[in-house]
């Protein structure tokens, strides 16, 4: 089972309890298709692709220590974590609504190896260089203060350790690029400025020692070695 068949049957236990998101999130209702379709250019196929790029740096038999910043809802992520029942994992957001979310859904798939902290990516709550694997899912596009964002990952990530993740990059799809800037900006959903693919690849190489960056659409993805 691909990790994004995971999400899938995960989600259908669950009930998709958080509605709307978490059916765009994950591709698996009518209204997250449509969003899918007309902001992201994505189908079915391209959703799983950057969702099997975004979480390739966690290894399915991981047992070591993990931080997820944002954990949002949780859709995309503890489907995952309820296999690595030998590892040690934090998930960190600033909402206290979506983590609830997460925490709730946690609890119906039995999970028990997951502690949730409500913090700052731009200042984590967390000493240097503790943690082996350090996961964001579509959250760069929303830090306010994207540099301290870059500077605290990368600090509490152990040397040897895995930075990886995805999230808006513009340049890649001109469709998403006028959904962001006429409506997801304006709202306050996402915060500019906005990474290229280039200058992603240029920013990632040189904090880190290896540093992987493809796209799906407007979806930058990356997979970093510190």
């Amino acid at each position: 089972m691909t990790r994004h068949e995971q999400i899938q049957n995960a989600y259908r236990v669950t009930g998709g309890a958080s509605g709307f998101y978490d059916g765009m999130m994950t591709y698996s209702t009518f209204a997250g298709k449509a969003i899918c379709r007309a902001v992201w250019n994505m189908d079915k196929q391209k959703n799983a692709e950057y969702l099997e790029r975004a979480l390739s740096g966690i290894p399915k038999n991981f047992g070591g220590r993990l931080l997820e910043v944002p954990v949002g809802t949780g859709v995309l992520t503890l489907p995952v974590y309820k296999d690595l029942k030998e590892a040690e994992i934090t998930c960190l957001d600033y909402s206290e609504q979506m983590m609830n979310a997460a925490k709730q859904r946690a609890e119906r798939l039995e999970i028990g190896n997951v502690c949730f902290r409500q913090g700052d990516v731009g200042a984590l709550p967390f000493e240097d260089e503790q943690f082996d694997i350090v996961l964001s899912l579509n959250g760069f596009h929303a830090f306010p203060d994207k540099e301290a964002a870059y500077r605290e990952t990368f600090r509490v990530l152990k040397k040897g350790g895995t930075f990886c993740g995805c999230f808006y990059i513009k340049g890649c799809c001109k469709r998403t690029d006028w959904f962001i800037r006429h409506l997801y900006q304006p709202r306050g959903f996402f915060t500019a400025p906005y990474e290229t693919e280039d200058s992603l690849r240029e920013r990632l190489s040189g904090m880190y020692r290896e540093a992987e960056v493809s796209h799906v659409e407007g979806i930058g993805c990356f997979q970093c070695v510190k």
